[in-house]
């Protein structure tokens, strides 16, 4: 290797040099030892520092410097002056370290994040609208569904042949009367759930009104999770033939899900157990049948407890917050 880079200090060609050294192109190419990088040739043709400092200056200058680098080289020609190729100017920017967009940007700030809690019932409800198909394609009936995010109780849920601030401030009034005004009312950012007739309604109760960041799904969960269930389900149609039809399944689906659907998410209670305060009778009740299949076959239980999936449901949250180290030390 000594005597090739010997060879190539002397500017004999690579290949001429390998021949006479035997060592192999690959080789020095792969792992180039610090001697053979230093002797290569800067090119000829490279720009001197006044040169490369000529066309920064350009770059930089007031008239250019929100345009993008072609354009610059292109005006320059326009006027009779050239500093460098193109490449040139994206390698002094480089240099830089100014490749970037070099027009003025908007900038917006960030968008706080929902962080919300319900301990109990009655304190967050989430509302959404989701499509419903209609008799023929490009027709589409309007769901409006509320469902409050600690019980997973639907509070309010209609379906309407349009969507508009009016209507929901409707089925607002309607849950209000019958569950009571809640704390905080979320959802996301639609035309409906940011209209002024809501707003005014909130303001007027006192209800704090919270929204998602857009674009961001998973600040609603409840809601989106809500709608898969109904529309993954089994009895969803692929159609709705009338507007009739779209609230006689809703009014089945509401039914079903709040008093016999048992929930993953809140120890597979139904979410009307929950919302009623019925969930520790029948949490108390699950555990005595428990205790007694333990007391028959103890040999059958690993553990002595309930499993945790039947615990009752804790507090929910829509983005609970990450807990800091000086939280998990205490």
């Amino acid at each position: 290797m000594d005597a090739y880079q010997r060879l190539r200090g002397q500017e004999v060609p690579t290949r001429r040099a390998a021949v006479l050294t035997g060592v192999s192109r690959t080789t020095v190419y792969r792992k180039p030892s610090a001697p053979l990088r230093a002797v290569r040739v800067e090119p000829a043709n490279k720009l001197s520092p006044v040169e490369r400092a000529a066309v920064l200056a350009a770059l930089n200058a007031p008239e250019y410097v929100d345009l993008a680098p072609m354009q610059v080289y292109a005006k320059l020609l326009d006027l009779g002056t050239y500093l460098g190729s193109l490449s040139t100017f994206y390698r002094v920017l480089e240099e830089n370290k100014q490749v970037k967009e070099r027009r003025r940007l908007a900038k917006h700030p960030a968008r706080a994040v929902p962080e919300l809690m319900a301990s109990g019932p009655g304190e967050v409800i989430t509302w959404d609208i989701t499509k419903f198909p209609g008799p023929v394609k490009g027709k589409y009936y309007d769901c409006y569904m509320a469902v409050d995010i600690h019980s997973r109780f639907i509070v309010g849920a209609h379906v309407h042949a349009t969507e508009s601030g009016e209507l929901a401030v409707e089925m607002m009034k309607e849950m209000f009367g019958i569950h009571g005004v809640p704390h905080v009312l979320h959802a996301d950012r639609g035309t409906s759930m940011t209209s002024k007739t809501i707003a005014a309604l909130l303001a007027d109760l006192e209800v704090t009104q919270s929204h998602s960041r857009p674009r961001v799904s998973n600040d609603n969960p409840y809601s989106e999770s809500l709608f898969k269930t109904m529309k993954y389900g089994p009895l969803f149609p692929e159609r709705f033939s009338s507007l009739s039809e779209a609230r006689a399944f809703l009014s089945e689906f509401v039914d079903w899900y709040n008093h016999h659907h048992q929930h993953s998410g809140i120890g597979f209670h139904t979410p009307a157990n929950v919302h009623y305060g019925l969930a520790e009778e029948v949490a108390a009740q699950r555990s005595e049948t428990l205790a007694a299949a333990r007391a028959k076959n103890p040999n059958r239980f690993n553990k002595n407890a309930d499993p945790k999936i039947l615990d009752l449901p804790g507090p929910a949250w829509i983005n609970q917050p990450k807990e800091t180290p000086e939280k998990q030390a205490a």
